[in-house]
């Protein structure tokens, strides 16, 4: 339950410009330093804590209503929350929801998160799309004492996510298989038992609703980790390679996953398919590159063009670095662009069943329009194995 408001603020926001924000602190105590960027989704924030591609980042949700369906195991995209912190505008209220198990705060503390409410979380959003995301220092304390100088330091002296491979922080340690579907009422999620194709997924952050999704698309799914070589993935004879979301610079990561993936693309004639940090590294094996964004896309309500068929797509999207369309080499088509800044949402290799999006097709939190991304990755596969048995 949630306790009485206190009468002085507990929790201290810090950005690197010297901007303070007092606000009351909830989940867990203490001090962390980290980017920071905004997400608009209405819904998802126990997803979005959990998404293995915030790490680095302290997430302020726009939308004020946060904790109200409280939170349950089912919904960790990832064992735990993975963004640094929360910023809310409004004090979590006692969960309204038959699967809720936990009040968000209990479920913060109780893994090592700080949160901190009734911040003007407009202005500090209109202050990150204006000058770009801040670096940040977030602070609980409940006696209300807050060495400013030293948060404005520890803001300043954070070395940004540009150059930083966060991918092997968040990877598994151990390859493992996955057969668990989408969630379906009343059952739940239902165990895969009879898949159809092989699929190795590279795991750079891969969020469980991924792989449910890839699941749900008839594969039978053996999840290796980032550093994974050429050798580890054919060991499993895949009938296709999935490439998974993830955070930080998709450069840095690429140093080793970007000779794995041209390996694949030279060697076999495999169907690839990647989403978010996935699409990067693909875009960077093609020979394109990646920039880092000003305030990067964080939300379910995205405008995204299919430039090849007209279709616009509302989707939900992670992400402070883009493919640089314009370093697009010959052979390589942009398949979606963003309708928000025109920015890079996927790409295709010409005449091989090689793509990518940025936005995430999975959607948790978000719409299902561009579900279908799985259903073709399938049928690639099929088609190949129908050709290669013919």
């Amino acid at each position: 339950m949630a306790s009485a408001a206190p009468t002085h603020p507990t929790a201290c926001l810090v950005l690197a410009d010297g901007s303070i924000f007092y606000g009351i602190g909830f989940g867990a105590t203490g001090q962390t330093v980290a980017e920071m960027c905004f997400n608009t989704a209405m819904t998802g924030y126990q997803e979005i804590m959990t998404d293995p591609s915030y790490a680095g980042q302290i997430v302020t949700f726009t939308f004020p209503h946060v904790g109200n369906t409280g939170t349950n195991p089912e919904d960790d995209e990832t064992a735990d929350p993975v963004a640094a912190g929360m910023v809310v505008k409004w004090m979590p209220t006692d969960p309204s929801s038959w699967r809720a198990t936990q009040h968000l705060s209990d479920w913060l503390a109780g893994r090592g998160r700080i949160a901190i409410g009734g911040i003007d979380t407009r202005r500090l959003t209109r202050a990150i799309r204006q000058q770009g995301a801040p670096h940040a220092a977030l602070a609980h304390n409940p006696d209300g004492n807050f060495d400013i100088a030293a948060l404005v330091a520890a803001a300043r002296e954070f070395a940004g996510l540009e150059g930083m491979d966060l991918a092997k922080d968040v990877t598994c340690a151990q390859s493992y298989h996955w057969n668990e579907m989408r969630w379906a009422w009343p059952e739940g999620y239902a165990p895969q038992t009879a898949p159809t194709h092989k699929v190795v997924a590279i795991d750079y952050g891969a969020k469980r609703n991924i792989l449910r999704c890839l699941a749900s698309a008839g594969c039978d799914v053996t999840v290796l980790p980032a550093s994974a070589t050429y050798d580890d993935i054919m060991a499993h004879n895949p009938d296709g390679l999935f490439l998974s979301n993830g955070p930080g610079d998709p450069a840095a990561t690429g140093v080793y996953a970007v000779p794995m993936i041209k390996d694949v693309l030279e060697k076999t004639d495999m169907p690839v398919f990647g989403i978010c940090l996935g699409h990067q590294m693909l875009a960077l094996a093609l020979g394109g590159r990646t920039i880092k964004m000003s305030h990067g896309h964080h939300g379910a309500n995205h405008p995204v063009k299919d430039v090849e068929t007209g279709k616009v797509e509302i989707t939900s999207m992670n992400h402070g670095f883009a493919v640089d369309s314009q370093s697009l080499p010959q052979g390589v088509t942009e398949t979606h662009r963003s309708l928000f800044d025109g920015s890079n949402c996927g790409i295709r290799m010409d005449g091989r069943p090689v793509y990518s999006v940025q936005h995430h097709p999975e959607a948790s939190p978000g719409p299902q329009d561009s579900y279908y991304l799985f259903e073709r990755f399938a049928e690639a596969m099929a088609a190949r194995t129908a050709a290669t048995t013919a």
